[in-house]
């Protein structure tokens, strides 16, 4: 019924009929998944396993099946200077006028001592994935939602502002930081217009609140706002095309949008992949997703730990490097 590339319309369709289904939208949307929750466990192309904010399709006795070895990663991140030539273009750009955020990531050598689908199964997290294919393999344990649809209305939570439990007065450093406290304003801003596209009545509902995310270095602050809209009549159960319009998820490009996505393009090493992109599920009435953020992925035997940050004119370039580092975690 619908060709490899019709991801789009197939939601439409699921989502209009009320059938199940799981999607996985990479960030250049080049190799969409979409595939009904009664298929997942006949194909023999995939292995996916999924927590998306309880719902998962698989054993939870498998949370504790691997025992209680102590996880070790050794991180190798990109060198100072490889990260520096890309964070100096993206400065010129911005004091060019060309954009005013940009979310600079890049993929980082590590060694772990778990697998990846270990990993799945220990991380904690509010939404997590575990996908392999002749390909590639790839985990992540993310907490960030994409949107929520529930009926007619849409919930978005973007996060911008991150800062360790170790630092003393970490919460008042964290609301008080102007750079961070304009970064998200600006990410705020971005996803309220990008919600207007699809939606009417958009409005900020809770701004800057902060949350603590458990890693395996201790603890981080992450500052997020929730954002809601009214669905427009139009695009009711037309599910396809409100993800469509909204991709690529403005907290992990930046602003403005379309400029900035090309600089990231002529920026970055390479393509981004499933990182970044995002996956979610339509249980027949409602659907939530997440941004396939705190992403590992193997190929050739060799694991890779993607990370970044938004990067402003008022950035500081050892202060990102580290920050970028910092996000290599596992919250276990």
């Amino acid at each position: 019924m619908f060709l490899e590339s019709d991801w789009v319309e197939k939601i439409n369709f699921y989502t209009r009929n009320g059938i199940k289904f799981i999607f996985i939208i990479d960030y250049e949307m080049e190799r969409p998944i979409v595939l009904k929750l009664s298929e997942l466990s006949k194909t023999n192309i995939f292995c996916i396993k999924y927590f998306i904010d309880g719902a998962k399709n698989y054993d939870v006795s498998r949370d504790n099946a691997f025992g209680e070895k102590n996880l070790r990663i050794e991180k190798h991140p990109v060198p100072f200077e490889i990260y520096k030539k890309a964070f100096d273009n993206v400065i010129g750009n911005q004091k060019d006028g060309n954009s005013y955020l940009l979310n600079l990531t890049f993929k980082n050598p590590v060694k772990i001592n778990f697998s990846l689908e270990k990993i799945f199964f220990k991380s904690p997290s509010q939404y997590k994935l575990y996908f392999k294919d002749e390909e590639s393999e790839f985990v992540l344990f993310s907490p960030e939602t994409f949107i929520n649809i529930t009926e007619d209305k849409i919930f978005t939570y973007p996060i911008k502002g991150t800062i360790g439990t170790d630092v003393p007065d970490a919460r008042k450093i964290l609301l008080n930081d102007k750079k961070e406290i304009a970064e998200h304003l600006t990410v705020v801003d971005l996803l309220r217009n990008d919600l207007n596209v699809v939606c009417s009545g958009v409005k900020v509902k809770r701004f800057c609140f902060i949350e603590n995310i458990k890693t395996n270095f201790g603890g981080l602050l992450q500052m997020t706002s929730e954002i809601e809209g009214k669905v427009k009549p139009n695009l009711v159960r037309r599910f396809g095309d409100i993800l469509f319009s909204m991709l690529p998820a403005g907290s992990i490009c930046g602003a403005p949008k379309r400029k900035t996505l090309d600089i990231i393009k002529e920026t970055e090493l390479g393509k981004r992949g499933y990182y970044t992109g995002v996956f979610g599920m339509y249980d027949g009435k409602n659907l939530k997703s997440s941004i396939m953020i705190r992403f590992i992925e193997k190929r050739g035997g060799d694991c890779f730990y993607r990370s970044g940050g938004g990067i402003t004119v008022y950035s500081n370039v050892e202060k990102e490097y580290d920050e970028m580092i910092k996000k290599i975690y596992i919250p276990i």
